[in-house]
């Protein structure tokens, strides 16, 4: 079961995704947000990376998403819930988006480097899963891979590098 929504609404969705991601940016943590919504299309969930914050290598921001709706909803099965993560989830993530068997996952920037959604490896397609989700990315990419980028910029500036590459596409998720 999957609730289906308009592409404003997506759209609304992965802008409030980018707001956490920002949020975790201003906090000196990686960029990047999520938020998980339910079958009515209320947002049951939210996360922003907080790996530094808590010391905890898995607080990444859609971990942290699930968590908060599995907590919302009290259940750990979010069958029909969709989740807008700014970037392409890693191995960890997706594997959890597949535990709490989520209908769909939509991503804003390819990460190239720990994407589990395509870019680095395909874990949701692989035989002998017992659930399927959907995947879609590009949503807001450019504004997601601009969050990312502007951060290591910044990174990069402050600590004296000069030959580092301009562009270091969505890297670092995972922190």
């Amino acid at each position: 079961m999957s609730i289906t929504i308009s592409a404003e609404m997506e759209t609304a969705f992965m802008a409030q995704a980018l707001a956490e991601a920002a949020g975790a940016g201003a906090a000196d943590e990686v960029p990047a947000g999520a938020v998980l919504v339910d079958g009515s299309g209320r947002i049951i969930g939210r996360g922003r990376n907080r790996v530094i914050a808590l010391s905890d290598p898995t607080a990444h921001a859609e971990i942290l998403a699930i968590r908060e709706a599995a907590a919302a909803v009290g259940n750990y099965r979010l069958t029909g819930c969709l989740l807008f993560s700014t970037l392409e989830p890693c191995p960890m993530c997706l594997t959890a988006a597949l535990y709490a068997r989520l209908s769909r996952v939509v991503y804003g920037a390819p990460e190239p480097r720990w994407g589990a959604a395509g870019s680095l490896l395909d874990l949701a397609g692989r035989p002998g899963l017992n659930h399927r989700l959907t995947i879609s990315g590009g949503l807001l990419a450019a504004e997601a891979a601009e969050l990312m980028t502007s951060f290591f910029r910044g990174k990069r500036k402050g600590s004296g590098l000069i030959s580092a590459p301009e562009n270091p596409g969505a890297a670092g998720h995972p922190e």
